[in-house]
């Protein structure tokens, strides 16, 4: 699984470790995600299976990022259990909220992953047909994840988050093949410091 298994024990790793030796984790997030949904395009959702198990951890906004409406830094991995691509990254998480206990928390960050990125095969080949039926070609090992959740806070430090994630190069970081991930699933939130 390409480094799956390394993957999955040094964040399980920092997950144990991020609530007790950092001051600065604000919320530590676990979710499941169904990977490679149909959303635009439907023609390349059915080349990957899942689910993804998800883990994030979000830090206390630094005060230098005040004039962007205080984001809050994250790592996180994103791991998939077919074998088919996972992804680990950083970016910046807002919370907006727009009622009692509910709150919309969109996100952009940066990933790379260990998925298919071109076609190895010469074009018009019967080999280059077969390999892009079964594969997404990324064209770049580096993506743009943006994200948007939709947060329900329960009593104490625990939250509910229906979460979606879009990954893409944009032909900005990237060329060739754009074809992209989306990803729709649950995540349970952990609060640090909050009753």
């Amino acid at each position: 699984m390409r480094g799956t298994t390394a993957g999955i024990a040094a964040f399980g790793a920092i997950m144990a470790l991020a609530p007790q030796a950092h001051a600065g984790v604000n919320e530590v997030h676990v979710g499941v995600m169904q990977h490679n949904i149909c959303v635009l395009d439907c023609k390349n959702a059915d080349k990957e299976d899942g689910p993804n198990v998800e883990f994030q951890v979000s830090f206390d906004s630094p005060d230098f990022l005040h004039w962007a409406g205080s984001p809050q830094p994250y790592i996180m991995a994103s791991v998939n259990t077919a074998g088919d691509t996972s992804f680990g990254g950083f970016g910046l998480e807002w919370r907006w909220d727009f009622a009692e206990g509910w709150a919309i928390e969109p996100g952009v960050g940066y990933v790379i992953h260990d998925g298919t990125t071109e076609n190895p095969y010469p074009g018009g080949s019967q080999a280059n047909v077969d390999f892009s039926k079964d594969h997404l070609l990324l064209g770049s090992e580096d993506l743009f994840r943006t994200s948007i959740g939709l947060t329900r806070d329960f009593e104490g430090p625990w939250e509910g988050q229906l979460f979606f994630e879009h990954l893409s190069h944009g032909q900005i970081i990237g060329s060739g093949h754009n074809q992209g991930i989306d990803q729709i699933g649950i995540r349970i939130g952990y609060q640090l410091g909050r009753d």
